[in-house]
């Protein structure tokens, strides 16, 4: 299959496949005589794990490091539970960080508690 079908069956862009090709997600590819990229069904596997790990918040960094493992066979359930744990981690970590921003934002919120056209005093707003 050529690339304009791998992007449609994996419903992504042909420019995010030539990215990920560039990036080292995507092997590089036989091409036929005109120039053509041509792509197996080993390649639409490939790209659908991606997109499914991306989508369980890995970084394409992250994703690059494990994708060798498993097409060699050598990433097994263990390793995806450890993965998943570590990214649940990171995802709490966030969480909480952006609930301690909130809770900023809303004591900054309780300091302008006056007319809307009363000057800000800068020091109040101060950490």
């Amino acid at each position: 299959m050529n690339i304009g079908e791998l992007a449609k069956k994996c419903e992504v862009s042909t420019d995010t496949i030539r990215y990920y090709e560039k990036e080292g997600l995507m092997h590089s590819v036989l091409r036929q005589d005109n120039g053509y990229r041509l792509y197996s069904e080993i390649d639409v596997a490939r790209l659908q794990f991606i997109r499914t790990a991306k989508k369980l918040g890995f970084t394409l960094s992250e994703i690059r490091l494990f994708l060798p493992e498993i097409q060699g066979g050598q990433f097994y359930k263990g390793d995806l539970e450890s993965k998943l744990k570590q990214k649940i981690i990171q995802i709490d970590k966030k969480v909480n960080d952006l609930q301690a921003l909130r809770l900023s934002i809303m004591d900054i919120f309780q300091l302008l508690k006056c007319g809307s056209d009363a000057p800000l005093n800068l020091n109040k707003l101060r950490d």
